[in-house]
């Protein structure tokens, strides 16, 4: 059976790409440098080996910002328009991409599997029932099924 694949893109339209199969993870981040660094109270991450991860049309600026968690990671941005459409976290690097949900043409196709960093979340932001809340950060082998943990591990041996 062949993955689905999704489409996405910037605000200005200059930059499309494409993401095959499912995410590994997606998480809800509430912490203060996500609100800094979208203007909004949150951001949905869903993270990918980044080789599912095609640009069809435009080209990706990079900058490098700080986590919640205080290290930093390379943020990557239509170089049009400035949305972001992912980012890049250490360990990891380049291998895997947490792609911005917001800018897929179905945002709603990755509710995410977790709520990180509510204990920063804006006071009247409501939490969604049904989806685990974590105060700062959660480890993923308690939270997400072993065949997710083992795309994980593949992307670690590299």
């Amino acid at each position: 059976m062949a993955e689905i694949e999704r489409e996405g893109g910037c605000a200005c339209g200059a930059l499309r790409y494409r993401i095959a199969g499912e995410p590994i993870f997606t998480n809800n981040c509430h912490c203060r440098q996500c609100q800094r660094q979208t203007g909004s109270t949150s951001v949905v991450n869903a993270f990918f080996e980044s080789d599912r991860f095609t640009l069809l049309s435009g080209e990706l600026a990079s900058h490098t910002v700080p986590t919640g968690s205080g290290g930093p990671h390379e943020m990557r941005r239509c170089a049009v328009c400035g949305t972001a459409v992912l980012s890049h976290f250490p360990p990891n690097g380049r291998n895997l991409s947490a792609l911005r949900v917001g800018t897929l043409d179905d945002p709603d196709a990755f509710p995410p599997d977790a709520l990180i960093f509510v204990s920063e979340k804006m006071p009247w932001v409501a939490l969604s029932e049904g989806i685990p809340a974590f105060e700062r950060d959660y480890r993923l082998r308690d939270l997400l099924p072993p065949e997710r943990i083992e795309r994980l591990k593949a992307l670690a041996r590299g």
